[in-house]
Protein backbone atom coordinates (compact mmCIF):
# COMPACT_ATOMS: atom_id res chain seq x y z
CA UNK A 1 0.00 0.00 0.00
CA UNK A 2 1.55 3.33 -0.99
CA UNK A 3 2.45 5.86 1.74
CA UNK A 4 0.22 8.96 2.02
CA UNK A 5 1.65 12.07 0.42
CA UNK A 6 3.42 14.48 2.81
CA UNK A 7 1.30 17.30 4.14
CA UNK A 8 2.18 20.75 2.85
CA UNK A 9 4.14 23.03 5.23
CA UNK A 10 2.04 25.48 7.25
CA UNK A 11 1.59 28.83 5.61
CA UNK A 12 2.60 31.97 7.53
CA UNK A 13 -0.26 34.21 8.61
CA UNK A 14 -1.10 37.02 6.22
CA UNK A 15 0.57 40.36 7.01
CA UNK A 16 -1.45 42.91 8.94
CA UNK A 17 -1.22 46.67 9.06
CA UNK A 18 -1.38 46.76 12.85
CA UNK A 19 1.42 44.89 14.59
CA UNK A 20 1.29 44.12 18.32
CA UNK A 21 3.45 46.45 20.37
CA UNK A 22 6.50 44.84 21.96
CA UNK A 23 6.14 44.09 25.61
CA UNK A 24 8.39 46.25 27.75
CA UNK A 25 9.12 46.11 31.48
CA UNK A 26 6.12 46.45 33.73
CA UNK A 27 5.66 49.96 35.12
CA UNK A 28 6.71 50.43 38.72
CA UNK A 29 3.92 50.91 41.21
CA UNK A 30 3.77 54.20 43.06
CA UNK A 31 5.18 54.03 46.58
CA UNK A 32 2.98 56.10 48.87
CA UNK A 33 4.55 57.82 51.85
CA UNK A 34 2.61 55.79 54.43
CA UNK A 35 3.71 52.56 52.73
CA UNK A 36 7.29 53.76 52.95
CA UNK A 37 7.11 54.92 56.57
CA UNK A 38 5.33 51.89 58.04
CA UNK A 39 6.97 49.41 55.68
CA UNK A 40 10.42 50.29 56.99
CA UNK A 41 9.45 48.65 60.29
CA UNK A 42 8.07 45.29 59.16
CA UNK A 43 9.60 44.73 55.67
CA UNK A 44 12.57 47.10 55.40
CA UNK A 45 14.56 45.21 52.77
CA UNK A 46 11.61 44.98 50.38
CA UNK A 47 10.65 48.63 50.89
CA UNK A 48 14.20 49.91 50.36
CA UNK A 49 14.45 47.85 47.18
CA UNK A 50 11.09 49.20 46.00
CA UNK A 51 12.17 52.76 46.84
CA UNK A 52 15.46 52.48 44.94
CA UNK A 53 16.16 55.51 42.72
CA UNK A 54 13.01 57.25 43.98
CA UNK A 55 12.80 60.56 45.81
CA UNK A 56 10.75 60.83 48.99
CA UNK A 57 10.92 64.53 49.82
CA UNK A 58 7.30 64.81 50.95
CA UNK A 59 7.73 62.06 53.53
CA UNK A 60 11.12 63.47 54.55
CA UNK A 61 9.69 66.96 55.19
CA UNK A 62 6.66 65.54 57.02
CA UNK A 63 8.77 63.42 59.35
CA UNK A 64 11.22 66.26 59.97
CA UNK A 65 8.38 68.59 60.98
CA UNK A 66 6.79 65.98 63.25
CA UNK A 67 10.10 65.15 64.91
CA UNK A 68 11.03 68.81 65.28
CA UNK A 69 7.67 69.58 66.85
CA UNK A 70 7.98 66.71 69.34
CA UNK A 71 11.51 67.80 70.22
CA UNK A 72 10.58 71.43 70.83
CA UNK A 73 7.42 70.61 72.76
CA UNK A 74 9.44 68.29 75.02
CA UNK A 75 11.77 71.06 76.19
CA UNK A 76 10.91 72.84 79.43
CA UNK A 77 12.00 76.17 77.96
CA UNK A 78 9.11 76.03 75.50
CA UNK A 79 6.54 75.51 78.25
CA UNK A 80 8.05 78.35 80.27
CA UNK A 81 7.95 80.65 77.25
CA UNK A 82 4.39 79.58 76.43
CA UNK A 83 3.22 80.57 79.90
CA UNK A 84 4.73 84.04 79.44
CA UNK A 85 4.17 84.83 75.76
CA UNK A 86 2.37 82.61 73.28
CA UNK A 87 3.72 84.46 70.23
CA UNK A 88 7.33 84.09 71.37
CA UNK A 89 6.76 80.40 72.06
CA UNK A 90 5.38 79.88 68.56
CA UNK A 91 8.41 81.66 67.12
CA UNK A 92 10.60 79.29 69.13
CA UNK A 93 8.66 76.37 67.67
CA UNK A 94 9.11 77.72 64.15
CA UNK A 95 12.84 78.18 64.66
CA UNK A 96 13.09 74.65 65.99
CA UNK A 97 11.23 73.24 62.99
CA UNK A 98 13.47 75.17 60.58
CA UNK A 99 16.57 73.97 62.41
CA UNK A 100 15.46 70.34 62.22
CA UNK A 101 14.74 70.67 58.50
CA UNK A 102 18.19 72.18 57.87
CA UNK A 103 19.92 69.55 60.01
CA UNK A 104 18.03 66.75 58.27
CA UNK A 105 19.06 68.01 54.84
CA UNK A 106 22.65 68.27 56.04
CA UNK A 107 22.60 64.66 57.29
CA UNK A 108 21.26 63.37 53.99
CA UNK A 109 23.66 65.50 51.95
CA UNK A 110 26.69 64.33 53.92
CA UNK A 111 25.65 60.70 53.53
CA UNK A 112 25.38 61.15 49.77
CA UNK A 113 28.67 63.06 49.51
CA UNK A 114 30.65 60.46 51.46
CA UNK A 115 29.11 57.63 49.44
CA UNK A 116 30.10 59.33 46.19
CA UNK A 117 33.61 59.90 47.54
CA UNK A 118 33.90 56.17 48.28
CA UNK A 119 32.94 55.32 44.70
CA UNK A 120 29.15 55.32 44.85
CA UNK A 121 27.07 56.03 41.76
CA UNK A 122 23.71 56.93 43.32
CA UNK A 123 21.76 60.14 42.77
CA UNK A 124 21.40 62.88 45.36
CA UNK A 125 17.62 63.17 45.71
CA UNK A 126 16.83 59.49 46.43
CA UNK A 127 19.79 59.10 48.78
CA UNK A 128 19.24 62.26 50.81
CA UNK A 129 15.45 62.07 51.06
CA UNK A 130 15.34 58.37 51.95
CA UNK A 131 18.12 58.81 54.51
CA UNK A 132 16.07 61.53 56.22
CA UNK A 133 12.99 59.32 56.17
CA UNK A 134 14.62 56.30 57.75
CA UNK A 135 16.52 58.44 60.26
CA UNK A 136 13.36 59.99 61.70
CA UNK A 137 11.22 56.87 61.28
CA UNK A 138 13.56 54.95 63.56
CA UNK A 139 13.91 57.84 66.03
CA UNK A 140 10.21 58.61 66.53
CA UNK A 141 9.59 55.82 69.11
CA UNK A 142 12.52 57.05 71.19
CA UNK A 143 11.31 60.65 71.00
CA UNK A 144 7.77 59.68 72.00
CA UNK A 145 9.03 57.83 75.08
CA UNK A 146 11.58 60.50 76.02
CA UNK A 147 8.88 63.18 75.85
CA UNK A 148 7.26 61.69 78.96
CA UNK A 149 10.14 60.06 80.84
CA UNK A 150 13.56 61.32 82.02
CA UNK A 151 16.42 60.84 79.59
CA UNK A 152 18.33 58.62 82.01
CA UNK A 153 15.40 56.24 82.50
CA UNK A 154 16.18 52.65 81.64
CA UNK A 155 13.39 52.35 79.07
CA UNK A 156 14.54 55.54 77.35
CA UNK A 157 18.13 54.34 77.17
CA UNK A 158 17.00 50.95 75.86
CA UNK A 159 14.85 52.62 73.21
CA UNK A 160 17.74 54.91 72.28
CA UNK A 161 20.22 52.15 71.58
CA UNK A 162 17.66 49.85 69.95
CA UNK A 163 16.29 52.44 67.53
CA UNK A 164 19.76 53.80 66.79
CA UNK A 165 21.07 50.34 65.92
CA UNK A 166 18.05 49.63 63.72
CA UNK A 167 18.47 52.98 61.99
CA UNK A 168 22.15 52.31 61.41
CA UNK A 169 21.41 48.99 59.73
CA UNK A 170 18.75 50.56 57.51
CA UNK A 171 21.12 53.39 56.55
CA UNK A 172 23.76 50.87 55.51
CA UNK A 173 21.23 48.96 53.42
CA UNK A 174 20.08 52.21 51.83
CA UNK A 175 23.56 53.36 50.80
CA UNK A 176 24.50 49.89 49.59
CA UNK A 177 21.40 49.72 47.38
CA UNK A 178 21.45 53.30 46.09
CA UNK A 179 25.20 53.58 45.45
CA UNK A 180 26.10 49.92 44.79
CA UNK A 181 28.83 49.93 47.42
CA UNK A 182 30.10 47.13 49.59
CA UNK A 183 28.71 46.75 53.09
CA UNK A 184 31.88 48.10 54.70
CA UNK A 185 31.96 51.19 52.51
CA UNK A 186 28.26 51.75 53.10
CA UNK A 187 28.81 51.54 56.85
CA UNK A 188 31.65 54.05 56.59
CA UNK A 189 29.45 56.42 54.58
CA UNK A 190 26.86 56.70 57.37
CA UNK A 191 29.06 56.32 60.46
CA UNK A 192 29.83 60.02 60.90
CA UNK A 193 26.21 61.12 60.68
CA UNK A 194 24.81 58.35 62.87
CA UNK A 195 27.45 58.75 65.60
CA UNK A 196 26.98 62.51 65.61
CA UNK A 197 23.22 62.13 65.85
CA UNK A 198 23.63 59.62 68.67
CA UNK A 199 25.79 62.03 70.66
CA UNK A 200 23.83 65.23 70.01
CA UNK A 201 20.22 64.16 69.59
CA UNK A 202 19.57 60.78 71.11
CA UNK A 203 21.86 60.83 74.15
CA UNK A 204 21.51 64.56 74.80
CA UNK A 205 19.11 66.10 77.31
CA UNK A 206 15.48 66.18 76.29
CA UNK A 207 13.99 68.17 79.13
Amino acid sequence: MPAPPPSPPPQPPPPTLVQPAPRGPAPRRRLWWHQLIFGLWYRPVEVLDQARDRSAWSAAVLLSLISGGIGVLSVDAFHTQWAVDHAAALKLLGLGEAGVLAASLALGSVAHAIARTLGGIGRFAPTASLFIVLFWVTDLPRMAIAAWLPTDATIVQAATWTTWGFGYVLAVLLIRGQHHLSTWKSAAAVSVQMLTALALLRLGPVH
